[in-house]
């Protein structure tokens, strides 16, 4: 997401901002509750606030029912930074630590901000969840497919809240313009397409070099295989490298495909995906595609739904230039949803609009990120034992997006997909990529 283009709209949440009043979600069905907050108060700790962690921290620190009382990164002039964020909103200074342990070691601490480099959000979140906190985990939830299902199983055999940063599972236009799809608006949705469509910047060439000495590199490369540093990987870059990011897909697309999967109305991973694409505009360090075209088939229909017949398929399209110097269809980052009675286009940081038959506007939305109705839904949950707007199994669905994208164009393949058992059947070497390398590390998850 773009950060700067949310600062400059206050979409975030800065601090003095109200929070939004959200009704809590249904429990999970055929799952036990998590168990209900007993305090008016929650005490948090805030692992990554760097970045978007700073935006977090910004509308946590205008909670007032919130208490900080950690801040945690391996880089201590981040941490320092962000602990005099806290205090100069006055309120009492939060612990500073270089490692999540110490967080999670704290039975005070009931719920955590996880707003790290990707190759540590699954990591941090089951362990998080593994001592007993409820989780705020950033998108993409997960660095591959299988740490997402590791997700899923912690969150559940801990009773413990995972809800997922795509904050427009919680702001209101968005919310509105799913109600107007499932309501048949536009007929039966058989297509959509997200795109990311922006302009990022050449990260050049670097040689490695020694880490600076504010940065504790080897607790910030955790469970991912050691690498040297470079100049050009953090803060922000690493997303652009194999190890620890996902790309732009899932960055900013992310975003978009959370948002198609809902707007579908399927409930399951998809069984194909076809790619191409690759680095055609940057000559740099980059390892992850500036362009990249990637349809995924639903080919099974949505079985708990309905709203489709079994075996009827539907179609997601994901396109991507971040080199683009121009907005695609009126927005950067968006969704067209095509239907047999109109589309409806949107961009989940402007709004939407709704065409019936010859391009006639019949409904039209309008609105921004909402991150504290995100919060707050979060918060309520943790209260009530219900299920979060961004549940970690939907937002599991849409990484599993961005990381079969990612498979199918580096590998330049059309991969078969099997959602139940969430491996790929037709390629050896594609099925590998559902899973990662990790070194011996503390962080390293279980039966990764």
């Amino acid at each position: 997401m773009d950060l700067n283009r949310i600062t400059r709209r206050d979409a975030i949440g800065a601090a003095g901002v109200a929070l939004s009043a959200m009704a809590a979600a249904e429990p999970a069905a055929g799952q036990d509750a998590a168990p209900a907050a007993t305090s008016d108060r929650f005490v948090v700790g805030v692992i990554g606030p760097g970045g978007m962690g700073t935006f977090h921290l910004k509308t946590l620190i205008a909670n007032p029912q919130v208490d900080i009382a950690y801040v945690c990164d391996p880089d201590s002039t981040r941490a320092a930074t962000a602990a005099k964020t806290v205090e100069s909103a006055g309120r009492p200074a939060p612990k500073i630590v270089g490692d999540m342990r110490q967080v999670l070691d704290d039975k005070a601490v009931e719920a955590v901000w996880v707003a790290t480099p990707d190759h540590w959000h699954g990591p941090a979140a089951i362990l998080a969840a593994d001592a007993g906190k409820h989780v705020y985990v950033e998108k993409p939830c997960c660095h591959n497919i299988r740490e997402g299902r590791l997700m899923i199983e912690a969150a559940r055999r801990n009773k413990r809240v995972m809800q997922v940063g795509t904050q427009s599972r919680s702001t209101a236009h968005v919310r509105k313009a799913m109600e107007v799809l499932s309501s048949g608006a536009i007929g039966e949705i058989l297509s959509a397409k997200v795109w990311n469509s922006q302009r990022r910047r050449n990260i050049g060439h670097v040689e490695p070099t020694a880490a600076p000495a504010n940065l504790d590199f080897d607790t910030w490369t955790g469970p991912a295989p050691l690498r040297p540093y470079q100049t050009n990987l953090l803060h922000a870059n690493w997303r652009w490298f194999h190890n620890f990011g996902c790309g732009d897909m899932g960055n900013d697309g992310v975003h978009n495909l959370d948002i198609g999967v809902w707007g579908l109305g399927v409930t399951t991973h998809p069984s194909a995906a076809a790619a191409l694409g690759g680095k055609y505009a940057f000559d740099d360090d980059q390892q992850f595609p500036d362009t990249q075209c990637v349809v995924f088939e639903y080919s099974e229909g949505d079985r708990v739904s309905g709203k489709y017949r079994v075996g009827q398929k539907k179609q997601l399209i994901f396109e991507q230039r971040i080199w683009a110097p121009y907005k695609q269809e009126g927005y950067e980052n968006g969704n067209a949803f095509y239907g047999t009675k109109g589309c409806l286009i949107m961009g989940h940081t402007v709004g939407w609009t709704l065409y019936g038959e010859r391009n006639t506007v019949v409904d039209q939305g309008t609105g921004t990120p909402d991150l504290p109705a995100h919060h707050q839904n979060f918060f309520e949950c943790i209260r009530s034992g219900a299920k979060p707007h961004a549940d970690i199994e939907i937002g599991h669905l849409s990484a599993t997006l961005t990381h079969l994208g990612n498979i199918a164009t580096r590998l330049r393949k059309t991969l078969e997909f099997d959602p139940q058992k969430e491996r790929i059947t037709n390629d050896e070497a594609a099925d590998a990529l559902v899973r990662r390398e990790y070194r011996e590390h503390w962080g390293t998850p279980q039966g990764a």
